[in-house]
């Protein structure tokens, strides 16, 4: 009984999580458009299953509507061009073996002009159902009829129910990002003041490789954010959005190549004392306590990045320089001691030398001021783009401009 009042008590936030799954919203959006788009054609159509229509439908209806618009057009590009390729062959030759393998050839050929992208097999799809049955004309217009009755429907849909704005799931997958390599870094700086076999040592660098992977799925959560901002009603600042949350990843990104590049130091530092501690206990501690205020100045950047609040974001930007003023004290007192190493023993001097260069390029990247300049470089870049777009169309305007 117990169970059961705890389930349903947890329902409701399972049902907030449902609803922020792109995975589940995609399933019942696309099985809803789907349907409807098969009722419509079965009104329109003079096919008994107008099963293309809902095909059609399950293809274009994105989880954003800058993606339906998208694919809707390439979709029905595909499909009218591979009936009028059918039409022109059974006109001449009709169904054989080798015409069929003409079909194909020639609609795969021409989807890769007409820059369909990824619905070049539709075009042979489309063009070899259509030659295969006897009223080609017929059923050609009944195939055109039920895609245009497929991508409207899944675009109305869009439309009318406007999709979910996925700003939040990119900016959870910023913070997570942000997290792990804190957790790394962590791992490193207890690293520096006990004994450090190699093995352990270069655990930590292919943890950090593995960043790769993790930057990678952040990435499409971001790319999936970007869109469902673009044309979306709901949003008045959606290009804002995206450079913050966009140039917030690639800092990050820089950062993860920085933090494996230092990993590899260490451990050809590790391998240089044969797991020994790889430094004295006051340089060891002063670098420790140096990674470790890196680790917090990262995730104190994913907060700023990711806060959609003007009192968020100036809690977060206090915090970050607070971190980074701790984390350059830090780094300064640990540089004195690393000199004094350096002097003990010269042929270590290199990489005591990477290891704080790697640390000053963390520390720069995340700085606030560095970020406001690249900020004002993407919004200075994408207004020459806007320029430069508005001066072509005004010249293609322009009588003999086109030409």
């Amino acid at each position: 009984m117990g169970s059961v009042a705890e389930a349903l008590r947890e329902a409701p936030a399972a049902l907030q999580r449902w609803r922020r799954d792109p995975v589940v919203v995609q399933t019942l959006r696309s099985t809803a458009a789907a349907t409807i788009s098969y009722v419509v054609a079965l009104w329109l159509s003079s096919e008994p299953a107008p099963l293309t229509a809902p095909l059609t439908a399950l293809l274009v209806v994105q989880v954003t509507l800058y993606a339906t618009l998208t694919t809707s057009l390439r979709r029905v590009n595909a499909v009218v061009v591979g009936v009028v390729i059918a039409i022109a062959f059974s006109v001449l030759v009709g169904l054989t073996w080798w015409s069929l393998a003409l079909v194909i050839l020639a609609s795969l050929v021409v989807g890769r002009f007409v820059r369909v992208e990824e619905f070049v097999p539709e075009v042979a799809i489309s063009a070899m159902l259509v030659l295969g049955v006897t009223q080609v004309a017929s059923t050609a217009w009944d195939r055109v009829l039920e895609t245009l009755i497929g991508a409207v429907v899944g675009l109305l849909f869009n439309v009318v129910l406007v999709p979910p704005v996925w700003v939040d799931t990119a900016g959870e997958s910023i913070g997570d990002l942000a997290r792990r390599m804190r957790l790394l870094l962590l791992d490193v700086g207890e690293q520096l003041t006990a004994p450090a076999p190699v093995e352990r040592v270069a655990a930590r660098l292919h943890e950090a490789r593995r960043l790769d992977n993790d930057i990678a799925d952040v990435d499409a959560a971001l790319r999936q954010a970007e869109d469902s901002l673009r044309f979306n009603p709901r949003v008045k600042e959606g290009f804002l959005h995206r450079i913050v949350l966009r140039t917030g990843l690639d800092t990050l990104e820089i950062c993860a190549v920085v933090v494996r590049v230092l990993t590899r130091t260490l451990t050809d530092l590790a391998k240089r004392r044969q797991g020994e501690v790889l430094f004295p206990q006051e340089t060891g501690l002063a670098l420790e306590e140096t990674v470790q205020h890196l680790a917090d100045t990262l995730v104190s950047f994913a907060v700023l990045v990711t806060s959609t609040s003007t009192g968020g974001s100036a809690a977060a930007e206090a915090r970050l320089g607070a971190e980074l003023e701790a984390a350059a004290t830090a780094r300064h007192r640990a540089a004195g001691l690393l000199w004094e190493q350096a002097q003990a023993d010269p042929g270590l001097w290199h990489l005591y030398g990477a290891m704080l260069a790697e640390i000053d390029r963390v520390l720069d990247e995340l700085d606030p001021d560095h970020r406001g300049r690249r900020l004002m470089e993407e919004l200075d870049r994408h207004a020459r783009e806007q320029r430069a777009r508005r001066h072509r169309i005004r010249s293609f305007a322009r009588p003999g401009g086109g030409s």
